[in-house]
């Protein structure tokens, strides 16, 4: 099939069926242009992994350095040692990590082959039946059917379903770990071959847009032979690796196969970030590069003048094959290189591969944390970004979203104003005689089918109808766990006198739910349903209000609250299709509503819409529910008289109900005339066939629709907070970090939680930014910020803190981030305690971590549970998914997730900080052991006229650091603790000791830190004075002895081993049975190998012999007293015991109390 011109300007793909070519050779298939369904996702081939895996690590600039010291050891004239075992080190690193490299390959091989051998079924018109075949035969253009609780093996257009109204479930876990199922539709007017389908019979052109990585859109359309074209959108289309549910079977046309399937385009692999640590690591690094080359430039000019000063050729300069010596000069410079060579450890080789090791173990214990797991969810935290566990103990802001993530988002249905008149809801309470004869009035003009209908049956149904709640089959529902029963939920409603239109003093309980989870499994018992309705049925022999083993799937919990709400009181959802709706009355009668178009959510209009013909009336009526302010400027106008009225004190109710801390909603409805429908129906078919801007397209019909709405009434919603998150915000701030909460409710509903969960206190001086105006937003700012200004710079506020907190809704925030204003909304806001954003889009929120992050150089951390958080979590250093009821897109998209916002504490102020502290110390560690131990070859030079020769055997210096010296700072990286989880949760300031610098006289520190800064040059101090004291004691003890060059540089091997082990020992703050083992092991594993290699290796490393020398050494008690006396020299300034140095931001009483209780 030839792609016509106009389609590639576009950027589209026409795909036919394979049926007619069923048989053919490829060249003469339509779609052999596209790619097959078989995936690869392996890296690397049999035959070229060890180049390819090579060139990966070569990526490293710490193997090309080494690597390349190794290879110029192979010249003759700047070699220290044997070249083939200078190539040693390098080699077993790269050798480790390729086998690292391999096995995880090998994985993804078998994981690969096992989902490319998947059975499923596809058409074949030779067989005229569904045949079994391969996931990897599937091609696009073939039809695919799959049956119930099967795994989509391609992106699937549907076609049929074995549903007779064409709908089919799917659960999207596999994407984006979503349980709640989704619906999709079949393409109407495609297919007419009920209840059998006919793929053969497929004749139509299918054009769609060009893969891509999007989960949530798609464009395409089908073209008859008589050019109709048929549009359809994400709503048809089966993803691969979704599972259909609660359909038996469904078939659909292959659109996108293999690599081109949205799943495959978003499977970017693991998460990558650089962790501020890693980059302060870069900085000691280079230092040590500018010591290195210091001490080779020292070498090279001590070279130089020592040849200079000999008055004649000694003999052991040997001349080359023409009887020439290199002048000195010459000499000076090859030993430059030489001393590169031999002072090469001087960089750590095993460093990177222990950083990693230790955070594989850091995490280990993270995601095994007890105090870390959810029993309700079965969950613990998830660590995906395997290495910024440490960044987690710098954390200096917080961004976090409120529902879901400080609140439980389990809605409770509390209130509600019904044309004008508020409905409290009170634990027992009952109904009084007002509310039970108006209730009543509706059952009854509903039940003989009157042509009035009354605004409280319409605000029902609209709770009942107006959203995408699906009616589960019960033979086919899925198991979950439902954490509450039935009965707690239903209850009475008291309505107040019509003259007084205000909240109810009465108190809300809190045992007093009104919905259950997301999904609840109903028992068969429903007395509790008989007790809740309109009406008592006790007082009306009326049937029961609902039927057995109903289960409803939500992808709301707001949704599921209204359902559960409509429900209590009579009016219960029965079935839903695509086509059709039914709702039982409180009469006993069923309604069937015929829905004509779903207008769904979205994040621009705010609301949505269902459009219905109504089963009595047979009008068309459009009901709408939506955030207030996105309704009521929607109203029909001019708004008099008792409609007026109506919408003033609605307002009013929502107002109140926002002060409360609730979730507010508006109910409209609309009767929508046939001429009306008819044209918008026209603009609508139009919209959706449309491939270019089909989304703008779309929404401007249903805004188009959404006019001169009816208010019916209001709700609220209550959304309890987690439990602990109080404490939590606390614990955080006193901690040193600024909490920011960034919402989309309304500023009321905001500063209401905020106060509940003291992000905000009733002592602070709260500033409300809330204008339209940008000179007004402008005078704002400069007027705030004078004013604390002037109170940071009195001399009588001198180390007090003004509790300043900050509350701006979105449109003034849009105003403050704006290029001319940035500068100082971001100095008002770091000298605020707090920060509540309202009316947030998902957008602002990402741009306000951006803006703090760049603008105040600070460590960042995000926190949702939504997909409207996602932008905000990945703009942060750190992002926290909480896996709640908003599906798991922001844990799909996070580098750390929990369950509860209560864990972020521990997992901040305890395990951020000891990932942080443990880390830190263990990389110090290894430059001070590098140090110490290269220091004393460099030592040595001074003594051997600066000719790059070693006084230990190179085979030993080897064994030093890859086995000797290697294990115990990775055991000291995972394992040390240097104040207990109770010390840090008790006394969350000790916290600060990991965030940056803030103080004026450290301010040229700011990047490096100066805890670290400070701490990694006293270290370097302490190598150098321990090297001086393990060389020239041994040399003092042998001097004028007939000792060889090994028998010297034994003991100063053995000498370097217990100073560097035991300089350990005194680091280490939690000693355990590990730690003996281990640091015992390293002496036991040194003698052990020394002495083998003493008395095996005579001529490994020739022209030296080490032949029985330890074996002699220990034989000798001067052996014993040298070792011992340099050891406890070397050590001595370890042994002074005192505070650790006191960070510029934690008080002196707080490490004080610390230190004498750890």
């Amino acid at each position: 099939l030839k792609i016509s011109q106009r389609a590639r300007e576009k950027d589209l793909r026409n795909l036919a069926s394979n049926l007619p070519y069923e048989g053919l050779e490829k060249g003469k298939q339509p779609n052999r242009y596209f790619p097959g369904n078989a995936i690869k996702t392996t890296k690397y081939t049999l035959l070229l992994f060890i180049p390819m895996n090579l060139f990966e690590q070569f990526h490293r600039l710490a193997n090309i350095y080494f690597v390349g010291l190794a290879i110029l050891n192979f010249v003759p004239v700047v070699n220290a040692f044997q070249p083939e075992v200078a190539l040693i080190p390098i080699c077993v690193i790269l050798c480790l990590t390729a086998l690292k490299d391999a096995w995880e390959d090998f994985r993804r091989y078998q994981s690969d082959r096992k989902l490319n051998n998947t059975p499923c079924l596809i058409y074949s018109r030779k067989e005229k039946q569904f045949v079994e075949r391969r996931w990897k035969d599937v091609r696009v253009g073939d039809f695919v059917r799959v049956v119930c609780n099967e795994i989509v093996p391609a992106d699937l257009l549907l076609l049929h379903t074995s549903d007779p109204s064409g709908v089919c479930h799917i659960e999207t876990s596999n994407l984006d770990g979503e349980t709640n199922l989704k619906l999709r539709r079949t393409m109407s007017g495609l297919c007419i071959s009920h209840p059998v389908f006919e793929p053969e019979s497929f004749n139509s052109v299918v054009v769609c847009e060009k893969p891509n990585n999007n989960l949530n859109h798609f464009k395409c359309y089908a073209e008859k032979p008589d050019k109709e074209k048929v549009g359809a959108g994400i709503e048809s289309l089966l993803l691969r690796g979704c599972t259909v549910r609660n359909t038996d079977h469904a078939v659909g046309f292959v659109v996108y196969a293999g690599h081109e399937t949205k799943s495959m385009l978003n499977n970017n692999g693991p998460r990558y970030k650089r962790s501020k640590l890693e980059r302060k690591l870069n900085i000691n690094v280079f230092f040590c590069v500018i010591l290195l080359f210091t001490m080779c430039l020292i070498g090279a000019l001590g070279h130089f003048l020592w040849l200079q000063a000999l008055p004649v050729v000694p003999p052991f300069l040997v001349p080359d094959s023409n009887g020439h010596l290199d002048s000195p000069s010459l000499s000076g410079f090859y030993m430059f290189f030489t001393m590169i060579i031999l002072l090469q450890v001087l960089i750590p080789i095993s460093l990177y591969v222990s950083i990693e090791l230790v955070k594989i173990g850091q995490i280990f214990f993270i995601t095994n944390d007890i105090d870390l797991y959810d029993e309700d969810t079965d969950s613990r935290v998830q660590c995906k970004a395997l290495n910024i566990t440490e960044d987690l103990g710098q954390i200096e802001y917080i961004f976090s979203d409120k529902t879901g993530t400080l609140t439980e988002n389990k809605m409770v249905f509390r209130r509600c104003s019904i044309m004008g008149t508020e409905y409290p809801h009170k634990e027992n309470g009952k109904p009084l005689s007002s509310c039970y004869s108006t209730f009543h009035w509706v059952s009854h003009s509903c039940s003989s089918s009157s042509q009035k209908i009354d605004p409280y049956l319409d605000f029902f149904l609209a709770l009942a109808i107006c959203n995408t709640v699906v009616v589960s089959m019960a033979t086919a529902q899925r198991q979950r766990v439902s954490p509450g029963s039935l009965h707690r939920i239903f209850t009475f409603w008291q309505r107040k006198p019509k003259r007084n239109r205000t909240i109810s003093e009465d108190s809300v309980t809190e045992g007093d739910d009104f919905n259950p989870p997301v999904k609840t499994e109903e028992p068969g018992d429903i007395n509790g349903l008989q007790t809740c309705s309109l009406y008592a049925p006790s007082q009306c022999n009326m049937p029961a209000t609902t039927s057995d083993n109903l289960s409803y799937e939500a992808e709301s919990p707001d949704e599921a609250a209204l359902v559960y709400a409509a429900k209590a009181y009579g009016f219960t959802l029965l079935a839903r299709t695509h086509d059709s709706v039914t709702v039982r009355l409180p009469s006993g009668e069923d309604l069937v509503f015929e829905v004509l178009d779903t207008l769904t959510f979205d994040p621009i209009r705010k609301r949505m819409s269902i459009l219905v013909r109504h089963p009595i009336t047979k009008k068309f009526v459009l009901y709408t529910k939506g955030a207030d302010y996105a309704i009521m400027e929607l109203l029909g106008t001019p708004y008099a008289g008792i409609q007026k009225n109506i919408a003033a004190d609605t307002q009013h109710h929502l107002d109140c109900y926002a002060k409360e801390g609730l979730r507010t909603l508006c109910f409209t409805k609309k009767i929508v005339s046939d001429k009306m429908y008819e044209s918008w129906l026209v603009n609508r078919r139009r919209a959706l066939a449309a491939i270019d801007n089909r989304e703008e397209l779309v929404m401007d019909t249903a805004v188009q629709l959404e006019t001169n709405l009816s208010l019916l009434g209001a709700t609220g919603i209550e959304d309890r907070l987690q439990e602990s998150v109080p404490d939590t915000i606390v614990a955080l701030r006193e901690a040193g970090i600024q909490v920011w909460v960034l919402t989309g409710d309304k500023p009321e509903t905001a500063v209401n939680i905020g106060y509940a969960c003291r992000l905000l206190e009733d002592e602070d001086l709260v500033i409300n930014m809330s204008t339209v105006f940008q000179l007004t937003c402008t005078s704002i700012l400069d007027c705030t910020l004078e004013e604390v200004r002037r109170y940071s710079e009195d001399p009588r506020n001198v180390d007090t803190t003004q509790d300043i907190s900050l509350v701006i809704d979105g449109r003034t925030l849009t105003m403050a981030l704006s290029s001319d204003l940035q500068d100082r909304f971001v100095d008002l806001a770091k000298r605020c305690r707090s920060v509540l954003c309202c009316r947030v889009t998902p957008l602002q929120k990402s741009r306000v971590v951006k803006v703090v992050r760049e603008k105040l150089k600070v460590m960042t951390l995000a926190v949702g549970d939504g997909a409207n958080d996602v932008n905000m979590i990945q703009a942060a250093d750190i992002g926290i998914g909480i896996s709640g009821q908003e599906g798991m897109q922001a844990v799909m998209a996070s580098d750390f997730a929990i369950s509860r916002f209560r864990h972020l504490k521990k997992l901040l102020l305890v395990h951020g900080h000891w990932c942080y502290t443990r880390l830190a110390n263990m990389i110090i560690y290894f430059f001070y052991k590098n140090v110490a131990y290269v220091n004393l070859l460099f030592w040595y030079q001074f003594f051997c006229g600066f000719s790059g020769t070693a006084m230990i055997d190179y085979w030993l210096m080897i064994f030093f650091n890859l086995f000797f010296t290697s294990v115990p700072p990775i055991m000291f990286g995972i394992m040390d603790n240097d104040v207990s989880a109770e010390m840090l949760l008790g006394v969350p300031e000790l916290y600060r000791m990991g965030q940056g610098c803030n103080s004026i006289s450290c301010y040229i520190f700011t990047h490096l830190g100066l805890f670290w800064f400070s701490t990694f040059w006293v270290s370097m101090l302490d190598a150098f004075y321990q090297s001086l004291v393990c060389f020239f004691i041994p040399y003092l003890a042998y001097q004028d002895s007939d000792i060889d060059v090994f028998t010297f540089g034994t003991p100063l091997n053995t000498i370097s081993l217990f100073t560097i082990l035991l300089h350990l020992s005194i680091e280490i703050k939690a000693w355990t049975v590990i730690h003996w083992v281990i640091i015992l092991g390293s002496v036991v594993l040194y003698f052990i190998v020394t002495l083998a290699y003493s008395g095996l290796c005579i001529t490994c490393n020739p022209p030296s012999n080490p032949y029985w020398i330890l074996q002699s050494q220990m034989a000798d008690p001067m052996f014993y007293l040298i070792c011992i006396l340099t050891t406890v020299v070397a050590l001595l300034p370890r042994y002074h015991k005192c505070y650790p140095p006191c960070p510029f931001n934690v008080p002196l009483s707080v490490l004080q109390s610390s230190f004498f209780m750890n």
